[in-house]
């Protein structure tokens, strides 16, 4: 510090002004932090992007981004009434088309009408339209069997990322031993990751298990927990259902186990809920977590606090760019919700648009409506074809030998397990790379294929995995897939 104090003066004395924010002088909580699903690999794919615009020739004619679960990126079409309704109120005056059906009509001036002002420009409350969070409630009520759901219980968010981060920051205390612990799931999502290195809380990493479908196991839960109140005070636990990136689909009874093992533990349950809609396989199915612990009932439904997320950019939907999500608490210490709408009214109010079409998520058309019969159609296209995109890419990658993949049960990924020749270990290790990030930017320089390495989202060590989306157009994914497998096969021979 004192060098660095004169060198600045010295810089001083010469007519030279120091820069105020450098890296020694930044928050080191945001240097410490890491996001795969954007990280090198991808500012690679941008690269290579801009070298094929400029005439480079390249082994491949285009960049496939496979990277991350932006569904109308990769070719999937917005839901007729999603956007007409959106296209309404952004603007009004096509209200008297003829282009647009009754419902969509009504359904754009009731949001209006909802809106200061009657429009999408003005501020929201923090917390978000009262309307649309009441149609909120209406639609966990329905999708848990008639169980009530509180509007004042929900807070309407930036897609469920924001949400999730919100809900951290009240759960995060403490220093040195003291700190919070948050348990994630390994593999994880890697924003759970990148908030905790932000907020400087205590990552507790519990492994799924890969050879059970990557199930959730309460004994490795134990262990982790145990493990980690030598090092600091863990408070929550965080669970993704679907998983991502493992895709798999949790059963009730391990949901109930997961409950009872927090109640027990005292942990805060975070339940990443957001890819509901999208389950695949043949006897899986979603339960969420605020049914199952309601129908538990007493302690557990009285008890034992919960934060679900949901959010528009996944399921069926895709409407990854109007980032709109929503979080429901339940058992919250009052005090603390209070203090939890303070926090969100810093940032003023989610983006309306977004709050708008998470309320046509929330509330479809009704079987009477005109636009019901094409939304219906619509929806169940494009699930039809992401389970028979899941399909594919398990049989694919089982075919192929070195390349092992579970099945994907939900979500909308795959996870599969790379065997890597110990010469390529060894050069990815000369070259200061993980071995699958290596294997990952071999796979992009020669195919265009984009893909995530599992050391971004965590895996046992020894073991090698990437994450793919199932997003892009059948034909698209088949020849990816195909190339994918070939690639491997190559890279194994060159390497042995």
């Amino acid at each position: 510090m004192a060098s660095r104090a004169n060198d600045q003066s010295q810089a001083s004395r010469n007519g030279l002004k120091g820069k105020v924010l450098t890296l020694d002088t930044m928050n080191p909580c945001v240097r410490r932090m890491e996001y795969a699903v954007r990280g090198p690999i991808v500012h690679r794919a941008l690269e290579l992007e801009q070298e094929l615009r400029q005439g480079v020739k390249k082994p491949f004619t285009e960049v496939i981004h496979a990277n991350i679960g932006d569904a109308q990126a990769m070719g999937q079409r917005p839901i007729t009434f999603f956007r007409q309704v959106l296209a309404l109120c952004v603007y009004p005056k096509l209200m008297s088309s003829p282009d647009f059906p009754e419902d969509v009509k009504r359904r754009a001036e009731r949001i209006l009408q909802a809106c200061g002002g009657q429009s999408l420009g003005a501020y929201t409350i923090s917390s978000g339209i009262q309307l649309i969070r009441e149609d909120v409630a209406q639609y966990i009520e329905r999708r848990d069997g008639g169980i009530p759901a509180d509007p004042n219980n929900i807070f309407l968010s930036t897609g469920a990322s924001d949400a999730i981060v919100t809900v951290l920051k009240l759960l995060v205390a403490g220093e040195g031993r003291a700190r919070t612990g948050v348990l994630i799931p390994i593999p994880q999502y890697p924003l759970y990751s990148a908030a905790l290195a932000e907020l400087d809380a205590v990552q507790v990493d519990y492994y799924l298990d890969e050879e059970r479908a990557w199930s959730l196991d309460i004994a490795e839960l134990r262990r982790a927990l145990c493990q980690a109140r030598d090092r600091c005070c863990p408070r929550v636990l965080c669970v993704i259902n679907p998983g991502n990136p493992t895709g798999q689909v949790q059963t009730r009874e391990c949901i109930e186990a997961v409950i009872r093992f927090a109640f027990e533990e005292g942990l805060f349950l975070m339940a990443d809920e957001v890819y509901q809609d999208n389950v695949y396989a043949e006897g899986s199915q979603f339960h969420s977590f605020k049914k199952v612990l309601t129908e538990m009932g007493p302690p557990y439904a009285t008890q034992q606090e919960l934060a679900s997320f949901h959010s528009v950019s996944k399921g069926y939907m895709g409407e990854c760019g109007f980032r709109g999500g929503y979080v429901e608490v339940v058992n919250m210490d009052a005090e603390v919700q209070k203090q939890m709408a303070k926090l969100m009214s810093v940032r003023l109010c989610p983006p309306v648009p977004g709050q708008a079409l998470l309320d046509m998520v929330v509330s479809p058309p009704a079987p009477s409506e005109p636009s019901f019969k094409q939304f219906q159609a619509e929806r169940q296209e494009v699930l039809a074809e992401l389970a028979a995109k899941a399909k594919l890419t398990e049989q694919v990658f089982n075919a192929a030998p070195g390349i092992r993949c579970n099945p994907v049960q939900g979500a909308m990924y795959s996870f599969p397990r790379v065997q890597l020749p110990p010469r390529a270990v060894q050069r990815a290790q000369e070259l200061g790379l993980a071995p699958d990030m290596f294997f990952c930017l071999c796979l992009l320089e020669e195919t265009g294929i984009c893909v995530i390495p599992g050391s971004g989202f965590g895996q046992q060590e020894g073991t090698y995995h990437f994450r793919m989306t199932i997003l892009p157009p059948i034909e698209k994914l088949r020849l990816l897939l195909e190339k994918l497998r070939h690639f491997h096969a190559k890279f194994t021979k060159e390497y042995s």
